[in-house]
């Protein structure tokens, strides 16, 4: 899994690793400009900064080398380098401080090429810092898997194979060692160009190593950060967006840091690898703004990647972490480790493919060519995907025949998650989400089905398959009537305006407008999910948004979704900085406690669902069969939730944030930045990006 229960796995206790190697990292700094943000992006070289709250975020990319610089403030400061090659990185965590630290970057990083003492290529970065903490202690540097770096991280644990000691001299502290398989490996150094470090005795700390400040002066140091790992091959600009694309500068900079030929990196720092989901759903969103020769570098990367039944592959392990995996099940080697438990981004292959490959004008005259290009193991693109086609449509079969609850498509066996809210507590106790049931499976049967008159897939179905596909129309009418409905949930107009005004007590907030938008009579909306037991959870959700981007749905259940988005929070999910993506105000305690500010898929705001919603209202408003009530609806909340997107313009490329309340107004609160948070979240994720092919409402 992507996220909190996944994400968080932790490596079993590993046979150490005895052999470590020390790599020079001796260099000069390069003259660099002033102090400050400043960027510079042309088609050779990418640099920009990001910084949130307590975070600064410094990125650099040229040719083979591609890093992100991580400095962290406040009372637990580190410094962490993140790779997109093999998903690798380095971290160095300082003992907590008495006094808040504020980093510095003095100038812009810069890209170095060393040799280890093999001989060996490393590539990375160097940047100078400066803080104006008088003592910082280094408590743990962590080097390898940026898999390894999130865990140490949230947990504080990493495996013993990895632990590294540090290479201690007057004015430096060097830690480096191979990859675990004996490959080339990873390096940290910092070098103290204002200061000193000092040996103290500090048992509770367990360090006997302090760098100090010179007197009257701010603690100035270069870090050094370099990777072995098989760096990527970036994307040019012109493969990348085309000219439709927003002048969105800082958008444009994360996107082109994350985008490469063989894949799109969902997020970094913490998730520089290929993710499923996160590709699918960027390029749909990307798709009138990205160049043809990017949309098929990320289909291609998932067809790659789909297992024998045509699953779509969650998230993969490399690099050093599939070297852990092999060694913590028996094996050797570093062959690439896929997760496929998530449900979801096997129902959003066809919608994506038959977007670009359909819909698409570019897409339409390549789309031959790019179904007859092969994987890695020589199989054609079409044969990849008819594969997963015959998938989908077998799955959604039993509900076809038999419209029970228990014949929706369920989270896996023993797992609590499978789809995009895939925190443990995320979809509150459901087993069949309503994103996937209510939406995916009948979009991708529809999908299925056009793409398959298209006639696109006739050289590559066997006969078995496209007998199988061929009721893929009348399974995804049969879908669209009866899955549905299991999820409405309704409550009375009483018990609907308490819960509305003790959940708004309980956080904080006036409740005068949230009630006032309130309906007379009984309040429905789709739950997030549907328990074990076929009961709806009442908790509101911002999926209704996959409906208007995927789906048409009739005009009444239409405006149902987008009043019950659009009520004021704690009745709906809007406030002043954004549409969050749920609201437990009608469920129970123990769900409201799970689903707060400071879960990772609470009353917090993720960019790219309001990017769905913006999509698919658009989307909606191209429609012909609406009456001019259901469209002034729509024509309102279009500009309503652009007006809260814009109101956080500043995060507009993090994965999420969440919100505190004073004098009457939301506030944006990074997230992972406050005590309490499950999580960190991203400065530059790929889905937040997607705004890019987006354009705001014409003023009226």
């Amino acid at each position: 899994m992507r996220r909190m229960s996944m994400r968080y796995s932790i490596m079993g206790r590993l046979l150490a690793v005895a052999v470590f190697a020390c790599v020079s990292l001796a260099a000069n700094c390069a003259p660099s400009p002033a102090d400050g943000a400043a960027r510079t992006t042309t088609d050779e070289t990418l640099r920009f900064t990001i910084r949130e709250g307590d975070i600064l975020n410094a990125f650099y990319r040229q040719g083979p080398i591609a890093a992100h610089l991580l400095l962290s403030s406040g009372r637990q400061p580190r410094a962490l380098v993140a790779f997109p090659a093999g998903n690798s990185g380095v971290g160095l965590w300082f003992a907590p401080t008495s006094a808040p630290v504020e980093w510095r970057l003095r100038g812009e990083p810069r890209g170095i090429t060393r040799r280890d003492p093999q001989g060996r290529i490393l590539r990375g970065i160097e940047a100078e810092v400066e803080t104006n903490a008088s003592r910082l202690v280094p408590r743990e540097a962590v080097l390898g898997s940026v898999r390894v770096l999130r865990d140490y991280q949230v947990l504080g644990t990493r495996p013993d194979a990895v632990a590294t000691k540090p290479q201690v001299k007057s004015r430096s502290l060097r830690w480096a060692r191979p990859r675990l398989d004996g490959a080339p490996g990873y390096a940290l150094s910092v070098e103290v160009l204002a200061g000193e470090i000092a040996h103290e005795s500090v048992k509770q700390q367990n360090s006997s190593i302090a760098i100090t400040a010179p007197r009257n002066r701010p603690l100035r140091l270069r870090i050094t950060a370099l990777t072995g790992e098989t760096p990527l091959t970036p994307l040019s600009s012109s493969q990348l967006l085309t000219e439709a694309a927003a002048n969105d500068t800082r958008s444009r900079d994360a996107l082109t840091f994350l985008s490469y030929q063989e894949k799109f990196l969902a997020g970094s720092w913490r998730f520089d690898t290929y993710f499923g989901r996160d590709t699918l759903m960027s390029m749909r969103l990307l798709l009138p703004a990205l160049a043809p020769e990017a949309a098929e570098a990320g289909l291609g990367s998932v067809l790659e990647r789909l297992n024998a039944d045509g699953e779509v592959a969650h998230e993969e392990d490399i690099g050093e972490f599939a070297v852990l995996r092999h060694r913590q099940e028996g094996g050797t080697g570093d062959a690439p480790v896929y997760d496929y438990n998530m449900i979801d981004d096997d129902f959003m292959l066809a919608p994506v493919a038959a977007s670009y490959l359909l819909d698409h004008p570019q897409g339409r005259t390549r789309a031959v060519a790019f179904l007859a290009r092969k994987t890695g193991t020589g199989e054609h693109f079409g044969d990849a995907l008819a594969r997963n086609f015959a998938w989908v449509t077998a799955a959604a079969a039993p509900f076809t025949r038999e419209q029970k609850a228990n014949h929706l498509i369920a989270l896996k066996s023993g797992k609590n998650t499978g789809q995009w809210r895939d925190s443990q507590d995320g979809l509150a106790g459901g087993r069949y989400p309503y994103d996937v049931n209510a939406v995916l499976v009948p979009a991708a049967l529809s999908s299925i089905a056009r793409l398959r008159a298209a006639g696109l897939l006739k050289p590559y179905l066997m006969p078995q398959q496209d007998n199988t596909l061929a009721n893929a129309d009348q399974s995804a009418s049969v879908w669209l009537r009866a899955a549905p409905p299991l999820f409405v949930f309704e409550i009375n107009a009483k018990r609907a305006r308490s819960a509305v005004s003790d959940y708004a007590k309980a956080q904080g907030v006036d409740p005068a407008s949230a009630l006032a938008s309130l309906p007379k009579g009984a309040l429905q909306f789709n739950a997030i999910a549907i328990d074990a037991k076929a009961r709806a959870i009442p908790v509101l959700h911002s999926d209704d948004g996959f409906d208007l981007l995927f789906l048409d749905p009739p005009a009444p259940a239409l405006e149902r979704s987008v009043q019950a988005l659009m009520r004021p929070f704690p009745a709906g999910l809007m406030t002043d900085i954004g549409l969050l993506v749920a609201n437990p105000a009608y469920a129970d305690a123990h769900i409201q406690s799970l689903l707060g500010r400071n879960a990772y898929h609470g009353t917090v705001v993720w960019a790219w669902q309001q990017a769905v919603l913006a999509a698919g209202l658009d989307r909606q408003l191209q429609r012909n069969d609406l009456p001019e009530t259901t469209r002034a609806r729509l024509t309102d909340a279009r500009t309503r939730l652009w007006s809260a997107i814009e109101a956080a313009h500043d995060v507009r490329t993090s994965e999420l944030w969440s919100w505190s309340y004073a004098d009457g107004r939301y506030r944006v609160e990074p997230f992972g930045q406050r005590g309490g948070d499950q999580d960190e979240s991203n400065a530059a994720q790929l889905w937040s990006t997607v705004f890019l092919a987006l354009k705001p409402p014409a003023p009226r």
